[in-house]
């Protein structure tokens, strides 16, 4: 198959993710890692919790990798994202996409990183170093993505 979601508690694993997209006609692969910084707004970072409507989730990523997999044609692709309490550091979301040439794969991995954030049931809180946290409304960077 050529489409992979998930939502899980364990830690999102890069090689799985480059495998899956791997096929012998492609020559171009694109990651995007979304980590766990240490500063937001101004304000120092220790760890952030995700809230994840697993079924519901899968729902939604597996429709943007349909749409995914409709515009760009011939593309393997991984939409994966982590739940629970994430340190400084880990990886959150890993988004995948392997395709025959590089543009492709480029913009169907923008398009998928994209349309999880505006779209996907996920909910962030930072807990930050003074002990307070803070639900956080997610940031899309292409608004016509």
């Amino acid at each position: 198959m050529s489409i992979h979601v998930d939502t899980s508690d364990r830690p999102l694993s890069v090689e799985e993710a480059l495998a899956h997209c791997s096929a012998p006609d492609h020559g171009a692969a694109d990651l995007f890692i979304g980590r766990v910084r240490d500063i937001n707004d101004g304000r120092s970072v220790q760890a952030v919790s995700y809230d994840v409507h697993d079924a519901l989730c899968r729902r939604v990523f597996t429709e943007i990798c349909d749409e995914a997999a409709a515009e760009w044609e011939g593309v393997r692709v991984w939409l994966a994202h982590r739940k629970g309490r994430l340190s400084v550091g880990e990886a959150s979301v890993i988004a995948a996409v392997s395709s025959r040439h590089r543009d492709h794969s480029f913009r169907a991995c923008r398009y998928l990183v994209e349309q999880m954030k505006r779209r996907a049931p996920v909910w962030k809180q930072e807990h930050y170093v003074d002990g307070d946290s803070e639900w956080i409304e997610g940031h899309v960077l292409a608004p016509h993505a």
